[in-house]
């Protein structure tokens, strides 16, 4: 660098781009100054134009990402058979493969090849992949097309979320939850759960925002009963264990043998082919072999049923629990959760013993709000220590301080025109825009008690004039490297664009709003802090 400096470097006055900084700020400057009270009161209504988009933004907990594929994961309701579930999924990726901008799709019901996957039939899992997105159609963009996704697969007994895959796997690993939003019902009773939750369902769907939302039935499984007749059985010589053995190794099946494939062995298991399986009746002539070498069927010595039962139990703290899954579109999650919320005190009686909870995203938003309870106060305070550590005086700390507040209106209201909601991610973006607000203060505070001490006359408003108009190239420079930096961030649409323009978003609002505010309000508030050492007096000429 300092070779590349060579001759003569003008001085500061003789730069075009400070002289015409310089011209314009200092008419406001004088306004200011002149008016300082004024300019406070100016201020303060400035900050409270804020309280309009404060209460507007929505909260969520992260944006969502547009990861490039997307997961269908529709759920049917309890007892389909497997003929259905097939035709279903064919039927819904047939749908989905009519939008042009598929390129594929794989889908699939019930569980994986997995004991990590314990899904039930009646859950899907289709696999969505775009094209490019130079071959799209003009004008389409991610919610658009999630829009006419919706639209297009719309097939009776199926609630529809579509969900990104990578949010969604991290989703169900920390919630069990697969839509952003869950409803957890617990109570003692299996029948008062169930007629709860779906009361819940039918309110929640008359909720703005709410895309679909499906309860868990804890009723609609079908099993099968073996009643077995103990009299019958002791008459053939038979007792339970033995039909029981005979019912779960032909039903469930049995392992015979073993084969060896060079270092692997296999086992080799026999059971009734499913054809056989799925029958009443081909069950209840299933052959049973007497100890006395006589062959009877299994209807002879047991009752072959079919019954009704829960298709899947889940419990938490001891309690049994069913879940609501709720899929929202075009609103902020904080705001859908707190109208659900309203609408289940007003509408659904919870029956003693029931009680009701929120989870998915909706978990990780709390959380994240209640942490940042601890955080922001943190920084806060941190920030005052450091400031009275350089200056020594309370009241020049709490002056610092004070213009926060100020610099984080411009914040708030690019989040308001962008669009965007409160997240985790924008909260980043206020506590390091806080930061550089409190160090444009800092600077000007500096400038301006250099600029008082080395006045000998004691003329503060001269001195404030001077120290100010002496920050305008420092704080022109900072603000450009500011805006340089963060505005490609803001507008960048690639992977991950969405978390990173949250973050820059304050930062770039309040460039707009903090060198304004401490290029203006705190020479105001500084002079009027020193007003009573001050000389009626006008200052001396313009020094630049």
């Amino acid at each position: 660098m300092g070779w590349l400096i060579r001759g003569k470097i003008p001085a500061e006055q003789s730069n075009p781009v400070n002289r015409w900084l310089t011209r314009i700020y200092r008419p406001a400057l004088d306004w200011v100054l002149e008016r300082p009270k004024k300019a406070l009161v100016i201020a303060g209504l400035v900050f409270a134009t804020s309280l309009w988009p404060m209460t507007q933004i929505g909260g969520e907990f992260m944006p969502q990402m547009h990861e490039g594929d997307l997961l269908y994961m529709p759920s049917a309701l309890p007892g389909i058979s497997a003929a259905r579930a097939s035709s279903l999924l064919q039927q819904t990726d047939r749908l989905i493969k009519t939008v042009p901008e598929v390129e594929s799709v794989f889908g699939k019901a019930g569980r994986a090849d997995s004991a990590t996957d314990p899904a039930p039939l009646e859950m899907f899992e289709t696999t969505i992949r775009f094209k490019p997105k130079d071959r799209w159609r003009p004008g389409m963009t991610e919610e658009k097309l999630i829009e006419e996704l919706d639209a297009r697969v719309r097939v009776p007994g199926l609630a529809n979320f579509w969900i990104p895959p990578i949010r969604n796997r991290i989703d169900m690993l920390a919630t069990g939850i697969k839509s952003p939003v869950g409803i957890k019902v617990a109570g003692s009773d299996l029948a008062g759960i169930d007629r709860t939750a779906k009361r819940i369902e039918a309110v929640v769907k008359t909720v703005p925002g709410v895309a679909s939302a499906l309860a868990e039935r804890l009723t609609g499984g079908r099993y099968i009963d073996v009643d077995i007749d103990r009299a019958a059985a002791a008459r053939y010589g038979l007792n339970v264990a033995d039909v029981q053995a005979i019912v779960s190794g032909a039903i469930g099946g049995e392992t015979i043998g073993q084969t060896v494939e060079g270092l692997a062995r296999y086992p080799i298991s026999v059971r009734y082919p499913r054809e056989l399986r799925d029958s009443i009746g081909e069950l209840a002539s299933l052959p049973v072999l007497t100890p006395s070498r006589q062959q009877i069927t299994l209807g002879t010595v047991a009752r072959v049923k079919v019954s009704d039962g829960p298709p899947m139990l889940r419990s938490e703290n001891g309690r049994p629990v069913t879940w609501i899954y709720v899929d929202s579109r075009g609103r902020d999650l904080q705001g859908l959760v707190q109208d659900i919320q309203r609408a289940i005190a007003r509408d659904v009686d919870l029956p003693p013993g029931v009680s009701v909870s929120y989870t998915g995203q909706f978990e990780f938003l709390v959380r994240a709000t209640e942490r940042m309870k601890v955080v922001v106060p943190v920084t806060l305070a941190i920030i005052f220590l450091l400031l009275y550590l350089t200056f020594r005086r309370w009241d020049e700390a709490l002056l610092i301080m004070a213009t926060l507040p100020f610099a984080l209106t411009g914040g708030l209201w690019l989040l308001y025109l962008l669009g965007y909601n409160q997240s985790v991610a924008s909260a980043v973006g206020f506590i390091a825009l806080a930061g550089v607000a409190a160090e444009f203060g800092v600077v000007m505070l500096i400038y301006l008690k250099h600029a008082l001490a080395d006045r000998s006359d004691g003329h503060i408003l001269a001195a404030v004039r001077e120290g100010a108009l002496l920050r305008v190239r420092p704080k022109a420079m900072t603000v450009a490297v500011i805006l340089a930096g963060l505005f490609p961030i803001l507008v960048g649409t690639g992977t991950g664009s969405e978390v990173m323009s949250r973050i820059a978003a304050p930062m770039i609002g309040g460039m707009l709003t903090a060198p304004l505010l401490s290029m203006l309000i705190i020479p105001a508030a500084y002079l009027l802090m020193r007003r009573r050492a001050a000389h009626p007096v006008q200052p001396e000429g313009e020094t630049t």
